[in-house]
Parts: structure tokens; C-alpha cells; sequence
């Protein structure tokens, strides 16, 4: 990999992935839709020569074009609320695929379990029938089918596919980052599902730098790769972590389905969530030997470490 963009790169994975690359010396365009935030990432970053940044609409595929200008790898690491999804999320794959396909880059798309639908094996594999029961999981599954689309004939493919995420970089699009947000801020914290079920979540510096693994591998593209976590951890043992850390005892509050439903009155994305409450009580656990006999090794920070660096970090950039 000679030189990468990262579409949504201000995002929570978009911004792991850019410091991934930029730790390993890879020149890098991270581009997105605010000036200020990437120069903020830039500034974070701290402000390296190989990394450029570029303003444009994703939606746009001359916009990624003329940002793209000698790479060989592109991330598509940009999302659409969960509100918009069914009508945004398709339309937005197509236009970083076309672009792609201009350009003969080979793509890196960020996803998750959603198509997979309930889980029916202990550790899923990337053999795991795809039988989504949900809107949302309906939707992600047509996103894969039109990325493996056999019209694009340039453009090379491979899914990167992530549990529920957290770290530093992670904002409001994941179950956690508001959370942990809340909880480094000394504030009343909502926690989405149930506390008691321990779930599968991935420390994001650890995706990153799999992910980017992945990608420098030309055997890698056509294939679904699973990225998993660290193991299992449910929300009570996250919250007793994350207190710790961060020194607050206020309160964090589980949120179901009605919690969820109130709250969207006045919050749309909230009221999305609630199809996806299924994965808190009958979680999909992702399965790496895939990764481990092809790629190399799983990086799992455990939790303490991930959750304790994380609650600094916000703490720090607040």
C-alpha cells in the first residue's frame, strides 16, 4: 500500500483506520464533508507531513476522484444515521464504488453483523448464513451484494466486518461512545440494552490496525473478513470499569425498548435502535481464525486497559 484515502475519515472508525496508517509512514488523504473537524484530526494527529486532508461530499464521485489522486487503497469507512439508512446507505456505497471503479482502487468497506440476523452458531464464522430479519439487517445485506456486484470490473472488494465498537475515537454512531462519553463527564449515563448479557465489543485502535493488515494483502479482496474483540463483557462490568476510570459514580441507566421508544419522540435515531435490541439478549459473536490462519494474529486489548485508556482519552480532549 502505497498511498490511501479514507472516506469518513472524521468518523469513529474512519478516524482509527487514518491513525493507523499514519503510524505506519503511508501517505494518507482523509477526507470528509467538515474542514474543521479534519483539521482538527490533523491537529491531533500531530499535524504529519504524510497526511493531507480533503473536503468533499462522499455522495459525490468526482468529489472522491479528484481527493484520490495516486492511491491504491481506498476506506470506506463513511455511514449514514441509522434513521437514513434504507434510503442513504446504498446510494452512498455506490458512489465510493464508482469512484473506485474510475480510479482501479481496491476498496476496504467497514460493516458489521447486522446481515448475519440471530446468531445460530457459538462463534460465527464468515460462513454464517446471512438471513437478516430486520430492516436494517436487510439493508446491510444488499450493501454487500452491491459491493460484490460483478459490474464493477476494476475495483477490488473486501468487508471488514466489526462487532459494536469502542475507543477513544468512537462518537454517538456506536452503543458505547455516548455512554463512555457520558461517564468520562462525570454525567447520568444511558446504556442501550440489557446490562446483564455479556456482548462481544471491539477496542477501535485494535480494528484499525487489523483492518490495515488486511488491506495490504492482495489475497485479501472478494472476501468477508470477521475483526473481532477482545471476547465478552457485559454492560455492568463495562460501567464498574469505566467508573473507576473515570472516578464518577452517577447513574447509568439500561434503556429497552420503551426507554428507546420515548426517547425518539424527540431523538429519530433512537427510535431505530429498537429492532437492533435483539443482539443485546442474543448477541453474534465473531469467529477470527479466518483472520488468524490468513492474516496473522487477533490484537485484543482487554478490557480494563481499552475501557480505562479510553475514559482518559475523552477525558483529556474534552
Amino acid at each position: 500500500m502505497k498511498k490511501a484515502i479514507v472516506v469518513g475519515a472524521t468518523g469513529g472508525t474512519g478516524a482509527s483506520i487514518t491513525e493507523e496508517l499514519v503510524k505506519r509512514g503511508i501517505r494518507t488523504v482523509a477526507f470528509g464533508r467538515s474542514r474543521q473537524k479534519l483539521e482538527q484530526l490533523k491537529t491531533k494527529l500531530g499535524q504529519p507531513e504524510h497526511l493531507t486532508i480533503a473536503v468533499g461530499d462522499a455522495f459525490r464521485p468526482e468529489d472522491i476522484v479528484s481527493a484520490a489522486e495516486d492511491a491504491d487503497v481506498l476506506f470506506h469507512a463513511a455511514n449514514v444515521p441509522y434513521h437514513e439508512m434504507a434510503n442513504k446507505l446504498i446510494p452512498l456505497g455506490e458512489s465510493v464504488m464508482e469512484a473506485a471503479e474510475r480510479l482501479g482502487l481496491k476498496v476496504v468497506a467497514i460493516d458489521g453483523i447486522y446481515p448475519y440476523g440471530r446468531s445460530r452458531m457459538a462463534r460465527a464464522t464468515e460462513e454464517h448464513p446471512k438471513q437478516p430479519h430486520t430492516k436494517k439487517g436487510k439493508t446491510r445485506l444488499a450493501f454487500e451484494k452491491m459491493l460484490f456486484d460483478g459490474r464493477w470490473k476494476r475495483a477490488k472488494v473486501l468487508i471488514a466486518r466489526l462487532p459494536d465498537y469502542y475507543g477513544p475515537t468512537a462518537n454517538e454512531a456506536s452503543y458505547l461512545g455516548s455512554t463512555l462519553k457520558a461517564i468520562a463527564a462525570g454525567k447520568m449515563a444511558f446504556f442501550i440494552g440489557t446490562m446483564r448479557v455479556p456482548r462481544e465489543f471491539v477496542y477501535l485502535p485494535d480494528a484499525a490496525f487489523m483492518i490495515v493488515e488486511a488491506a495490504g494483502r492482495d489475497d485479501a479482496y472478494g472476501q468477508n473478513w470477521h475483526i473481532p474483540g477482545a471476547g465478552l463483557i457485559s454492560g455492568k462490568d463495562i460501567v464498574r470499569i469505566a467508573r473507576k476510570a473515570s472516578g464518577s459514580s452517577k447513574p447509568v441507566i439500561p434503556l429497552g425498548k420503551i426507554g428507546l421508544s420515548l426517547l425518539g419522540m424527540s431523538v429519530p435515531v433512537m427510535k431505530e435502535v429498537v429492532e437492533m435490541l435483539y443482539l443485546t439478549v442474543e448477541p453474534v459473536v465473531l469467529s477470527g481464525d479466518k483472520y488468524k490462519r490468513l492474516i496473522g494474529p487477533i490484537r485484543s486489548t482487554p478490557f480494563e486497559q481499552g475501557i480505562t485508556d479510553t475514559i482518559r482519552a475523552l477525558q483529556e480532549n474534552k
